[in-house]
């Protein structure tokens, strides 16, 4: 019989008693829960309460407001919550970019109101409603909307009047401004007052978003599972990627995804997702959509992080995301408009027949290996969150039951001790609980294809393969009917 070993009990006691000793190492049965923090990037308003740079918890929708009502950062922060209020959520707030300009479009009205009614207009998915009354001026009504725009103290934009022209200008600098939506009666019953006209001039001339580098450099080692990023600019988008890339790393291993969302036509969301070529990024099409585009990437991440951790493998299609609001039908992108953005690195999305938004596939811009032929093996974003939940299970599974061990070659005696045959019942006991999970199949081609060794050159080391079969998920059922008459 081997000899018993302890850790806390010496080897040399002689006053007579009864000790005993607690040993955690196979406490843990199954699966360990992978706790999931999110990260939300986005621009605060100068003199709010928080500082920039600084990464914030946040449990309440309303506390976005510390980062200045009407901020891109308060507006990500209620979307995000309005999803998932459960997630542990941290927010990082950048200042806008000095060397920016602001977004602005125009809303010109002309003529006379015949009768009273209501003008509705959406500026960046939220209403203002302007009174109207018979006999009343473009003039009149203008003045009548910059005031309802300047009333409420979290729009986006802030706005002037001059003659019949609203001049809307974003609160924020850069491109991202570009992307607010403009728009008059979005609702089924809304009409313009007759004898009035409304023109709209798109928002335009925001230049330069701020630089994700200090925001990158504020996350340190923290890890965040997914990640709400409000840019699609080149110059970030090549920032982020490159972290993520060392996060995903064997010496890291801190993996996360990113979620953008871009307001583009299809032929622009083409561009933007054959530029890019990373696993860890998703961009999600918002072409049309009146709510912005990085509130839409917020609700992406809500529903993604809150899905993803209580499974990984199972696919995110089908999930509403609360809040949002769909394109006009003629906007919204057909079948076969969605299937090329899918070939282009693009996720999209659907609206199902209650009007509700919903995930169609959440597909990484992972297209093409390094030799730049087709690659599918990163293409959908649970292929990334299946595989960080693998690795984190194995680490905590070796960590626990192995931590202070001896290493001998099978057939090795004693306590304490571990050989690679040891190691390896290990593993194929780790690999049947991912199996009963549901997150690998398989399980006989795991055993045979397992490999663990003690290499000749270290034999303080053992060598690991691991070969999971990755669950995969149903995402197309064709059927061809043979009927008969």
């Amino acid at each position: 019989m081997s000899q018993i070993s302890f850790s806390l009990i010496p080897k040399n006691l002689r006053v007579p008693g009864a000790y005993a000793e607690f040993d955690n190492r196979h406490a843990v049965q199954g699966l360990v829960g992978q706790p999931y923090r999110v990260l939300i990037i986005g621009q605060m308003l100068s003199g709010s309460p928080m500082q920039p740079l600084t990464p914030v918890d946040i449990t309440r929708a309303e506390e976005g407001a510390l980062f200045g009502r009407g901020s891109m950062m308060a507006g990500m922060i209620s979307a995000y919550k309005d999803n998932d209020s459960f997630t542990k959520l941290t927010a990082i707030g950048v200042l806008d970019d000095a060397a920016g300009n602001q977004a602005d479009g125009t809303i010109t009205l002309a003529g006379t109101a015949n009768d009273a009614g209501t003008l509705n207009v959406y500026i960046g998915g939220r209403r203002v409603r302007v009174g109207v009354s018979a006999n009343d001026t473009a003039a009149n009504v203008a003045t009548a909307l910059v005031a309802a725009i300047t009333a409420d103290p979290d729009s986006i934009v802030t706005a002037t009047a001059s003659a019949g022209a609203v001049t809307i200008k974003a609160r924020h600098k850069g491109e991202a401004g570009n992307e607010i939506d403009l728009r008059i009666n979005y609702y089924t019953g809304e009409v313009t007052p007759s004898g009035l006209t409304v023109n709209i001039e798109a928002m335009s001339g925001g230049t330069a978003n701020p630089d994700l580098s200090a925001v990158i450099a504020a996350m340190g080692d923290t890890w965040y599972n997914v990640i709400a990023c409000p840019y699609t600019d080149a110059a970030n988008l090549v920032q982020l990627e490159d972290e993520l890339k060392s996060r995903f790393g064997p010496m890291r291993a801190i993996d996360g995804v990113a979620i953008a969302a871009k307001n583009a036509n299809h032929a622009g969301l083409t561009t933007l997702g054959q530029s890019r070529n990373s696993p860890h990024l998703c961009i999600c099409e918002s072409y049309a959509y009146p709510r912005p585009s990085w509130e839409r990437a917020a609700m992406m991440c809500a529903q993604t992080a809150y899905s993803a951790q209580n499974d990984p493998a199972r696919p995110f299609q089908t999930l509403a995301l609360v809040g949002d609001m769909p394109p006009a039908e003629a906007t919204r992108f057909t079948l076969e408009e969605r299937n090329l953005l899918l070939f282009d690195g693009i996720a999209t999305h659907y609206t199902d027949a209650g009007g509700n938004v919903c995930i169609e596939r959440l597909i990484t811009t992972y297209t093409e290996n390094s030799q730049g032929a087709p690659d599918p093996s990163y293409l959908d974003a649970n292929t990334l969150f299946t595989l960080s939940y693998l690795r984190y299970t194995w680490r905590a599974r070796v960590l626990q039951r192995f931590p202070r061990m001896k290493l001998g070659n099978d057939g090795a005696r004693g306590d304490n001790v571990v050989t690679p045959k040891v190691m390896k019942g290990e593993m194929v006991a780790l690999a049947g609980d991912w199996a009963d999970a549901g997150l690998i199949e398989e399980l006989e081609a795991f055993k045979q294809n397992l490999v663990v060794s003690r290499p000749a050159d270290d034999v303080n080391r053992l060598d690991i393969i691991l070969p999971p079969d990755l669950m995969n998920q149903l995402r197309i059922t064709a059927a061809r009917i043979d009927f008969r008459l």
